[in-house]
């Protein structure tokens, strides 16, 4: 069947990509070194090709063209002609079929066929070669939407940095085996959508959900061929695009109704965006999209010889962004997100590289400058991951004003020493109260610091205590692939086990994970299932692993489950209920003007502050205590200036494997200790402290908070105490 002729307008060269305007759609591509452009418009059913448009305008190095007789739904892609000139950079090929980088859904399958490569693939000259065939029927296609939606008053939860508690997690992996999802939407954001869904994140005080990629990512062959996938989708190519699979009706307007479900539930949405490399790979990987349409000026290219790629993400690939169009397009698709979408922030990978100009780290980068300097972008929540794999790629506290930033430094310290490692005191001192080594400066302030013990990548909470290295055989990678330094500890037995002992040291290991980063300065994430002991056996890279190795499986957690997470309820609502855990200010460590009081204290288990260097450099210390006092001033004030007072907590940190007696300090008349937590006695902490100057075993492996309150007498011990096992905060 001939391919038939669409009438054609002039059209605008902006806004990019395919515009339903209510008559009609305007088509607007970028390529500065394209010679012509063809629209290719596709049968929605069939997938046939019905018409090849070549864009009649080229304005400003946009190609562009207006159809008065395309409708919303409507299925496009191009193919993009010019030089194929691999050493100077260019890779056109007509014969292939590129998705618009600003489409905003996707329609169909990629389908993997050596046809993708613009050369003739496994040639003796690779890409030096030029491949003839039409990959069109094997590729998904960009779909014109209509992005009306009734967001009636929707309005952002607009969480204070230092308020907030983030839960790291999966879209498919959530609720593909909730019980309470309906099948037909389980691994979707109609499933994300559900009662039973928002009712447990609500119930479990988080503020703010991080979702691994959204955006539109395609699965690498090699993984096809192994009968795996990308499954936390660190493989994007569609920044405008929802992941279709996540899309339960197809329609963007899913995606909306469940950023509004969770913004009147009180959630944030957070979205993990991949824009310093993308699903083409190198030199030798396919042509999907920005490779067909403009390499030389979408890719960072080898200075001198154009035709291999500048990489510091070990992706393949990074993208240029001190190109002007380049950088426009990753600004207008985080606008897109929240203006059209409403997300409240966004997480990014390998930030090091998108801030890289003329090769190295800047924070004065042109996206950097273009996101402070945004009255849209620089009011939502920025998450920077601080490293890359290029030179100086590590950066972590060097991001400006305004990031928060992932810091892995929490990760290994607070690790190392419930592991028992020597020499950690010192530097934990330092993670527990926001990093200000790292942070304190330009008026940072501590919830700068996102603070974690696992995230996606890497062990989970329970196989962290439960296996020393890692397992990683079912990624087809013969365990070559995942970090070797994960500081874990099996506890004596490499994975699953039946001694009471070590099943016992686990949970209380898991628990003292817990309180510390809950308990912590800075902003703490979860990972999604490490609150009820969920575990990937073993595997600390399972980004292929689209089963039940990544999967929550919800009908498996068991009482210790249940008893674990509802520790952790209580643990987050102790945290946000006083003011003391989540300061917006570091401490000083100072004595409060007319007092003796200080906003910190570090203690002895005698009771004497530690201040000696000689307290804090013995490799062989294992002990940590502090006392915050809630009457010191610089906590916090309230939106009319009144200072908000708080009570006095004493923490202690136990990682040796022999019980401490701690001396508790003498504070105020009238006022008394009241044991709140000990995770070597859970359940058993109803008992009332000892009175002040009196000493308290702080048992081994253990983290115990007290409370100062009132003075009680013995039968008043239960006063302060939930049914459930955990005390009222």
């Amino acid at each position: 069947m001939p391919l038939t002729r669409p009438r054609v307008w002039p059209g605008r060269p902006y806004p990019l990509g395919g515009t339903w305007d209510g008559r009609g759609v305007n088509f607007a591509l970028f390529s500065e070194h394209a010679e012509k452009v063809e629209l290719c418009l596709f049968d929605g059913d069939d997938g046939r090709e019905l018409s090849r448009v070549p864009l009649p305008e080229y304005t400003d190095e946009i190609w562009h063209g207006y159809l008065p007789d395309v409708r919303p739904g409507q299925r496009y892609g191009y193919r993009v002609y010019g030089p194929y000139a691999p050493h100077a950079g260019h890779r056109f090929n007509p014969n292939k079929l590129v998705l618009d980088p600003y489409a905003r859904s996707w329609g169909g399958r990629l389908q993997w066929t050596d046809a993708h490569f613009g050369y003739r693939f496994g040639a003796a000259s690779e890409d030096l070669t030029f491949d003839t065939r039409d990959n069109s029927a094997f590729m998904p296609k960009c779909v014109i939407v209509e992005t009306a939606f009734t967001w009636d008053d929707d309005r952002a939860p607009r969480r204070p940095w230092h308020d907030s508690v983030l839960y790291e997690l999966h879209v498919k992996g959530f609720t593909i085996r909730h019980p309470e999802v309906p099948r037909a939407i389980r691994g979707t954001f109609a499933g994300m959508s559900t009662q039973a869904v928002v009712s447990y994140l609500k119930s479990l005080g988080i503020t703010a959900i991080e979702l691994l990629p959204v955006q539109a990512f395609v699965d690498e062959r090699h993984l096809v061929k192994n009968n795996l996938t990308n499954y936390w989708g660190y493989a994007s190519l569609g920044y405008f695009a929802p992941q279709p699979s996540y899309l339960a009706s197809g329609k963007l307007g899913e995606f909306k109704t469940f950023v509004q479900v969770m913004h009147d539930a009180g959630i944030e949405v957070i979205l993990d965006v991949v824009y310093n490399h993308t699903a083409e790979g190198n030199h030798l990987g396919p042509t999907f999209s920005f490779k067909g349409i403009d390499n030389a000026s979408y890719y960072r290219l080898v200075p001198g010889n154009e035709r291999f790629y500048a990489d510091s993400t070990g992706c393949g690939n990074a993208l240029n962004l001190r190109h002007p169009r380049v950088l426009q397009m990753v600004m207008d698709s985080l606008r897109y997100w929240v203006r059209e979408m409403h997300v409240d922030g966004f997480r990014f990978d390998l930030a090091t590289t998108l801030a890289r100009d003329h090769g190295r780290f800047d924070p004065h980068s042109a996206f950097i400058e273009a996101l402070r300097q945004d009255p849209v972008l620089s009011t939502v929540k920025l998450i920077a991951e601080p490293w890359d794999v290029g030179d100086g790629g590590y950066r972590l506290g060097g991001f400006p004003p305004g990031f928060a930033e992932w810091n892995d430094r929490y990760r290994d310290t607070v690790r190392r020493f419930w592991k028992g490692d020597r020499g950690q005191v010192a530097d934990l001192a330092t993670r527990l109260t926001g990093s200000s080594d790292l942070f304190a400066n330009r008026g940072r302030c501590p919830w700068a610091s996102i603070n974690f013990v696992t995230a996606h990548d890497g062990f989970t909470l329970a196989d962290l205590v439960s296996y020393n290295g890692k397992h990683n055989e079912a990624n087809g990678e013969n365990n070559r692939d995942g970090t070797d330094n994960n500081n874990s500890w099996n506890h004596g037995v490499e994975g699953p086990t039946s001694d009471p002992s070590i099943q016992a040291l686990r949970r209380r290991q898991v628990r003292n994970f817990l309180a510390t980063l809950l308990l912590s300065q800075g902003v703490p994430m979860l990972v999604a299932g490490d609150e009820f002991g969920r575990s990937q056996r073993g595997n600390n890279n399972p980004y292929c692993q689209d089963n039940e190795i990544s999967w929550i499986n919800w009908a498996a957690i068991d009482a210790e489950g249940q008893s674990l997470a509802r520790m952790v309820r209580w643990l987050i609502r102790l945290r946000r209920r006083h003011i003391v855990f989540h300061r917006n200010r570091f401490f000083h460590g100072t004595t409060l003007r007319g007092t003796d009081v200080k906003d910190i204290t570090w203690l002895e288990p005698d009771g004497r502050e530690r201040s000696d260097v000689r307290d804090w450099t013995d490799p062989e210390e294992r002990f940590l205590a502090f006392l915050i006092r809630g009457e010191a001033g610089e906590y916090f004030v309230t939106e009319m200036g009144d200072p908000e007072p708080d009570h006095s907590f004493l923490v202690a940190l136990n990682a040796d494997s022999r019980p401490v007696p701690m001396l508790l300090p003498v504070l105020t008349a009238g006022t008394r200790w009241v044991l709140l937590f000990d995770t070597a006695r859970p359940g058993a902490e109803r008992r009332p402290a000892p009175a002040d100057g009196k000493m308290y075993s702080v048992e081994g492996r253990s983290l115990t908070v007290f409370r100062r309150e009132p003075g009680l007498s013995d039968g008043d011990s239960d006063g302060p105490w939930e049914l459930d096992g955990f005390p009222k905060v």
